[in-house]
């Protein structure tokens, strides 16, 4: 028997196809544990079940073939008793099917950690994409279709997920999305969006940052050394809110010639000093400094690089910065190095996007008092209680925030608790995963 997850994305679509499949679903039963709508992918519901690592009874996972390009769509629900899931859409390359899986697995559970963390009423989402073999993906015809096909398949879901904007695709990107659904947002300004989230989550990490700071009782970023892998979009705004507080001196490495040569032009002088490296090189993880910050990868605290890290706090924007969550954060922990994990400090890419349905206001009070101290949930303040837990319970950071995490998502919606539940059992007794493309849009027949 074949292992399904073994396959790559384009030959599992294939092999879906001559199956007659267009859909899959694998939901979580409180009494029978996973399910999944086709006999033929029982495989692949054990090969879910056996990822201890990403899975963690996860509410539902959907898959779906593009109704034009026949690429593997994904939409992965964590825990939603804080609302609907939400999460940005990634669109990447994977080796397999397994890998696919993995990844939104993972990221839909950091999502549901970081929303609840935020206090937002959001439940754990993501969507992903297998980008196409070649470079197909990279023509703006096909790109707008494979979009428009991720689109649809959302509306197909009724609202139990809701996308956005992540790795691999961009703000034209979710407008094709939202040509053909409601169900998404970060969407351009030009139709009420809330436009480019980077300079909010910029400041949102340097937030964590004075938290643990001041958590160890060391000061002020003022007069601090940082270093910095990746000063691409977030990273470039974030050097500049490091700059307004007086840090003596950023050490900075990126591969894009392109942003090394904007920010040597735009901050001149001695007290940012950037490098442009070759991809993999990790030496700037390596320089001597008080605040290391990892913008770029994720995976890049490992066995390999903890031993030689020569910070006494890591706090960045990258996501899952940690290539084995338990591992490596008790590695960091053994070291007496302090760690704000990434989905405590990168909060504000969701919070500013999230909520785009109320309305937009000039600095608006639900976005900034995400940065002031004195907010209970504010960045700053949720990363001092994060520490502290971990230094009551003598647990990692990451198990602290996990904890407090899984704590807060388990409250339920105030307004419509269990409504994804609800919109999940419609589906699947309306014949969701029967169905060989998604159903005719109808003409209202009334206001």
């Amino acid at each position: 028997m074949v292992d399904l997850s073994k396959l790559e994305p384009h030959v599992f679509a294939e092999r879906l196809a001559a199956l007659g499949l267009r859909r899959a679903a694998f939901l979580q039963d409180p009494t029978t544990g996973l399910t999944c709508s086709h006999p033929e992918l029982a495989g692949l519901g054990q090969s879910l079940i056996g990822n201890t690592r990403d899975y963690d009874r996860h509410q539902a996972v959907f898959l779906e073939l593009g109704e034009q390009t026949n690429v593997l769509l994904g939409a992965f629900l964590h825990r939603t008793r804080r609302g609907q899931g939400i999460g940005g859409v990634r669109l990447w390359s994977y080796a397999s099917v397994g890998d696919f899986l993995s990844d939104g697995l993972r990221l839909s559970k950091g999502m549901g950690r970081k929303n609840a963390l935020a206090g937002l009423w959001w439940g754990g989402g993501k969507g992903v994409i297998a980008r196409p073999p070649g470079q197909r993906h990279e023509d703006p015809a096909y790109r707008a279709q494979l979009f428009r096909d991720y689109g649809r398949f959302i509306t197909s879901l009724r609202g139990a997920y809701v996308t956005a904007e992540d790795v691999g695709t961009t703000e034209p990107d979710m407008a094709e999305i939202h040509a053909v659904t409601r169900y998404v947002v970060c969407v351009p300004g030009s139709v009420g969006g809330s436009g480019n989230p980077s300079p909010a989550t910029a400041r949102g990490v340097v937030s964590a940052m004075e938290g643990a700071l001041d958590h160890l009782g060391v000061g002020e970023l003022r007069g601090k050394v940082v270093a910095m892998q990746g000063i691409g979009n977030v990273g470039g705004f974030m050097l500049a809110e490091l700059l307004e507080r007086g840090v003596a001196k950023i050490i900075a490495a990126d591969v894009s010639p392109n942003a090394v040569r904007a920010i040597r032009e735009r901050h001149p002088g001695e007290r940012v000093q950037v490098s442009l490296v070759a991809p993999g090189d990790q030496s700037i993880l390596f320089e001597p400094c008080d605040v290391l910050a990892p913008n770029a990868l994720g995976g890049i605290l490992n066995p390999d690089t903890i031993p030689r890290l020569r910070a006494k706090l890591v706090c960045g924007a990258a996501n899952n910065q940690l290539l084995d969550q338990q591992r490596d954060a008790l590695l960091l922990q053994q070291r007496s190095i302090t760690y704000v994990p990434d989905f405590v400090a990168n909060r504000m890419g969701i919070v500013n996007c999230a909520n785009e349905q109320y309305g937009t206001i000039p600095d608006d009070p639900a976005i900034t008092r995400h940065f002031d101290p004195s907010w209970e949930n504010s960045v700053y303040r949720i990363t001092r209680s994060v520490l502290e837990r971990a230094e009551r319970a003598g647990i990692t950071s990451t198990e602290a925030a996990n904890a407090l995490a899984d704590e807060l998502a388990e409250q339920p919606h105030p307004i419509f608790p269990e409504r994804t539940s609800q919109i999940i059992s419609g589906l699947m007794a309306s014949g969701w995963a029967r169905a060989t493309a998604p159903a005719p849009l109808r003409a209202a027949s009334g206001a």
